[in-house]
């Protein structure tokens, strides 16, 4: 069995001026993990991430997902190398396709995504690595570009879902971001999938899990899966008090998942009270 690291996400639903709040809630709260979404056109993923690892010391921050489309690598590499030597050992971003209707209303949708995904990771775990990049591609173009500042070794994580992308993250990058609200068999899918495709067998894998907590937790994750397009939250989500959640996580763990990200509804109504239940879940897993 995999005891996973527990975190949670603040979600595009909230308020960026609640993030500090947020982030310093969850450190409180003991968890090893932060997250944010970078949904357009919502909260910006690396302007949060800063604010969200200076109100705090030691957690790690996530962002999933940087659209590759949407931002040119070579601007991301600086911010990224940034935050990485501001805050050595804490931040955690991935890199993605984006959602490929958001990429349209900006009139940044990529013909081959792939393609795409696979340049511009290159180009920017090159460009982190301190290396001289010159590329001449279908989508990332650069010459001669070296960064001032690089983090030779920083981590660099892909998300997605689609079994080519999984198959590219587990062998690329240095952990793999799974989409929210994915039922069992489609966790399980994807959790073989990276397993068949990646080098070592610890491979990270992080995947976000809807919870509700307290009175009308159980309507909330209804309310909340029929947003998703689903008629049941029983696949998708766990509501309870801290023992339920923390089993929910213990068999997430079994399945192969290495981080858990409880994800709140957006609704939820008291979101430092629900981070403390969640803490509570991942000191019983300890």
């Amino acid at each position: 069995m995999t005891t996973p690291s527990i975190g949670t996400v603040f979600t595009p639903a909230h308020d960026p001026t609640r993030l500090p709040a947020a982030a310093r809630a969850a450190e409180s709260a003991g968890l090893d993990e932060f997250w944010l979404w970078e949904d357009c056109f919502s909260h910006g993923g690396l302007t949060t991430a800063a604010v969200a690892l200076a109100s705090t010391s030691c957690i790690r921050v996530g962002l999933g997902l940087m659209p590759a489309p949407l931002r040119n690598v070579a601007l991301t590499a600086m911010e990224v190398a940034s935050l990485h030597r501001l805050f050595p050992g804490r931040f955690l971003p991935g890199v993605g396709h984006g959602v490929q209707r958001w990429m349209e209303q900006v009139g940044s949708r990529a013909a081959s995504p792939m393609t795409l995904l696979d340049e511009y990771h290159s180009a920017l775990r090159a460009l982190l690595a301190g290396e001289e990049v010159t590329v001449d591609g279908r989508f990332v173009r650069l010459d001669a570009v070296r960064l001032q500042y690089p983090v030779p070794g920083a981590p660099l994580m892909v998300g997605g879902e689609g079994p080519k992308t999984l198959r590219f993250a587990a062998s690329h990058a240095d952990g793999t971001l799974l989409s929210a609200a994915l039922t069992d068999d489609r966790l399980r899918a994807a959790c073989a999938e990276v397993r068949g495709a990646a080098s070592t067998d610890d491979h990270p894998i992080v995947a976000p899990r809807l919870v509700a907590v307290g009175p009308g937790a159980a309507d909330r994750l209804r309310a909340e899966a029929s947003r998703w397009g689903f008629e049941s939250a029983d696949e998708i989500a766990v509501a309870g008090d801290a023992g339920e959640v923390a089993a929910e996580f213990a068999r997430l763990g079994e399945m192969g998942i290495t981080s858990v990200l409880a994800h709140p509804t957006d609704d939820e109504p008291d979101l430092e009270g629900w981070t403390a239940v969640i803490g509570e879940a991942a000191a019983q897993l300890r």
